[in-house]
């Protein structure tokens, strides 16, 4: 990215994607071709690495950086920070629209002479037709610099790379149009065409058209890491949980406690699957003046009502923390009623899920990393991007797996990556035999990269199961 105004960096967690591209910009700063910044970014990521605030990586590298002041556009004083002097402005994704139609991007661009756009987490603009990027396309041009940074830039497949990097380079790669994009490289096919198959030979063409403009590098490639061992523990469901969990694989529909619990296709059916698999299935009422008395408890803070099914990963979760000794350890769960579950049995331990305020992030992540917390919970989508949770952690567990190969993949990276100081690290997935459990871990084994691949493979177990 030195040598040319845009660029991407599709590099794994853990080999320095922030510390590169701050000493670019402020070598470029040095030299008088860029002047400020401007970091659009997930939020917790905001938060935790584009902060100088302890527990955010920027203050591990005060030293170096420490001189480049940071405004965070976010929160109540954002309208303040904005008007203030800062070598780097930092938002998040849903900010755009404020900074946009109060006119602060152009008070950026004209008055604070803000050149580089830098945007932490390029996979967030893969879709053209989403808002932030319908909203950010006309001002692309005004800045001097973009830059993006990625770990998981197509985790659905190489289709996902156009909007991408049309941020960058405005079409110069992949061309100006997706539709364009999608007849160039890609075939149409499954149900009315609207999926897309590569042609025969367009992955190295695609790989060609990006050379000048991405650099990809995978950490093992490069970085001396811990080996990684993924250790499967299988826990069986008991009796009543296994006929309710048959009687949603085969028939879609399971009566619980005398309320009716749907799945209309087969991908909500593969959620009910691990719900149950899990332990627990969110209750659907189909009659509003049907008396709630007899049905499962309400989730906390929710409307939904929840029946517990069973704790058969709840106890081997338990083992797995008694075995551990107080080796700090990651539990990654899909469904709040997991994390309730989780609770119940190990007391309050914390955890990182949509419900972590902003201001807490930071201090979680410090305390993980000082040795503080034995356990720490965490939802997928919540910690996927920008922690680092190396420091003392070796261990991570799966009490719910989940199919999307970007979040687990993520995921496992916060622990898994450079400053680790541990030989191996343990990745413990509960699984429940004999259910779509096994079919996601295969699937993710596989690391097919679309949700198709997991309900045929589903489809393909019921069927072997019918035999």
């Amino acid at each position: 990215m030195a040598g040319r105004p845009h660029g991407a960096l599709l590099l794994d967690p853990g080999l320095g994607k922030t510390s590169l591209t701050l000493k670019l910009f402020d070598d470029l700063r040095k030299k008088g071709e860029a002047k400020r910044v401007l970091v659009i970014a997930p939020k917790r990521v905001c938060y935790t690495v584009w902060t100088h605030e302890a527990g955010g990586e920027l203050a591990r590298w005060r030293d170096t950086f420490g001189h480049l002041k940071v405004a965070l556009l976010h929160g109540s004083k954002k309208t303040e920070r904005l008007e203030g002097d800062a070598d780097i402005y930092v938002m998040n994704f849903d900010g755009l629209q404020w900074l946009i139609s109060s006119g602060g991007l152009l008070w950026l661009i004209k008055k604070k002479g803000v050149n580089v756009l830098l945007i932490d987490e390029l996979s967030k603009f893969k879709h053209t037709r989403t808002k932030r990027f319908k909203l950010l396309k006309p001002y692309l041009k005004r800045f001097k610099h973009r830059w993006g940074l990625t770990g998981s830039p197509v985790p659905n497949g190489l289709i996902d790379l156009f909007g991408q990097i049309y941020v960058m380079d405005q079409g110069q790669a992949l061309g100006q149009y997706i539709t364009h994009y999608r007849h160039k490289y890609f075939l149409p096919t499954g149900y009315g065409g609207y999926q897309w198959k590569l042609q025969e030979g367009a992955e190295k063409r695609i790989y060609k058209a990006l050379k000048p403009i991405a650099l990809s590098m995978k950490a093992e490639d490069h970085l001396d890491l811990p080996t990684l061992v993924v250790r499967d523990l299988y826990v069986d469901l008991p009796k009543q949980a296994r006929q309710t969990y048959t009687t949603l694989e085969e028939e879609l529909v399971a009566y619980v406690d005398q309320e009716v619990v749907t799945a209309a296709n087969a991908a909500v059916a593969s959620g009910k699957c691990r719900q149950v698999a899990s332990g627990g299935l969110y209750a659907v009422n189909y009659d509003p003046l049907k008396p709630y008395a007899h049905l499962g408890e309400f989730e906390p803070g929710s409307k939904r009502r929840v029946h517990h099914l069973h704790d058969g990963k709840t106890e081997a979760l338990v083992e797995l923390v008694e075995e551990l000794q107080g080796s700090p350890l990651l539990v990654a769960y899909e469904f709040h009623h997991d994390l309730r579950r989780i609770r119940d049995a190990l007391g309050d331990v914390p955890a990182i899920n949509g419900d972590t305020k902003d201001k807490d992030l930071p201090k979680l992540v410090q305390a993980w990393n000082n040795g503080e917390l034995p356990v720490l919970c965490g939802h997928p989508a919540a910690m996927a991007h920008g922690l680092n949770l190396q420091e003392r952690a070796s261990h991570v567990c799966w009490y719910s797996l989940t199919w999307n190969l970007e979040h687990y993949d993520q995921l496992i990276r916060r622990v898994w990556r450079q400053g680790s100081t541990a030989k191996r690290v343990m990745v413990h997935r509960l699984i429940a035999r004999d259910t779509v459990d096994e079919v996601i871990a295969g699937v993710l084994n596989q690391k097919k990269r679309r949700q198709d691949s997991l309900m045929k493979a589903l489809k393909a177990y019921t069927r072997s199961k019918r035999k």
